[in-house]
């Protein structure tokens, strides 16, 4: 659990480091993780080799890019290897079945040994392997062809890069989670499931919008959350950037602009405390009591009213 805890805290500043666009100090925080010996569970609970791999991508240090690069190998063989062990298991395990059957239907006197013997070695490690390969949980087999071709087609947007395989995700089975939350929702294969599947797919695939497929990948966002995600909410940072300017723009520009009045000096504005205004005068009540003025202020868009 410590060994976990330690690896996790790195594997935070190093995502801070990539946040701010900074990676000094990088270098001695991946010599602290080549010093620790990491496990396959270890590595899949903290993401930690996305971190390093985002490091790497952002990092102009020669250093940092080899022992990056030389980490990630590391992990990688460690993920094979627990594969490959995974398959040979499933092999020994199968012609072990089926002898035992046939030394049952012969009535052996050796039967209630055979079975334990090879029992041993394979029924304690392979549940415990087979969920730390698969981070996330299968959805329901489906045989409609629309579904089945959209779940392809989330697959390959989700291995767009090689974050997959640094992260040890199973694409196939999170593509399928998010698109049976989207199927659930509009419990049908037309137009607005479809034109929702497209969106997830395009902002997955976008070069520009990294961040987005690697907290998908890596379970920062989930299935659920991103089969609902506005277009907003995918944007990448960039993008947001670049919608707050010119929403920030529009807002001043419709502040600024002038409604037909008259501009005068003669008021003072209670929030910019400017003088220079416009107003306009209008008759709100009955024809004996005095017209309404209305004052804007031409420098910050505040607006007031007297009788």
């Amino acid at each position: 659990m410590a060994k976990n805890q330690e690896v996790e805290r790195i594997a935070k500043k190093l995502d801070k480091m990539v946040h701010k666009k900074n990676t000094d100090g990088a270098l001695d925080l991946l010599r602290e993780l080549k010093n620790i010996k990491m496990s396959l569970e270890t590595l899949q609970s903290t993401r930690v080799g996305m971190s390093v791999n985002a490091v790497r991508k952002q990092s102009s240090d020669e250093e940092v890019q080899t022992l990056a690069k030389t980490l990630i190998k590391s992990w990688k063989k460690l993920l094979d290897g627990s594969e490959e062990k995974e398959k040979k298991e499933r092999k020994e395990s199968s012609p072990v079945r089926s002898s035992s059957t046939s030394k049952d239907s012969k009535g052996s006197p050796t039967t209630p040994a055979t079975p334990t013997t090879p029992a041993t070695p394979t029924t304690p490690t392979t549940p415990t392997l087979l969920p730390q390969v698969t981070s996330f949980p299968p959805a329901p087999v489906t045989t409609d062809s629309v579904r089945n071709k959209c779940r392809e087609l989330l697959v390959a947007a989700l291995q767009t890069d090689d974050d997959h395989k640094t992260i040890g995700v199973d694409c196939e089975h999170l593509a399928a989670q998010i698109e049976e939350e989207i199927f659930q929702e509009f419990k049908s294969t037309d137009m607005k499931y479809k034109t929702r599947l497209r969106s997830r797919i395009s902002n997955l695939k976008d070069p520009k919008n990294p961040d987005l497929r690697r907290n998908v990948l890596c379970g920062n966002i989930s299935a659920q959350r991103i089969a609902s995600m506005t277009a907003e909410e995918m944007a990448s940072a960039e993008l947001k950037q670049i919608r707050e300017t010119l929403t920030k723009e529009s807002i001043r520009e419709h502040q600024l602009s002038k409604v037909g009045g008259t501009e005068t000096d003669m008021f003072i504005c209670n929030k910019c405390h400017g003088k220079s205004c416009s107003y306009t005068q209008v008759q709100t009540r009955s024809a004996d009591e005095p017209m309404t003025t209305f004052v804007l202020c031409n420098s910050c868009g505040n607006r007031w009213k007297f009788c």
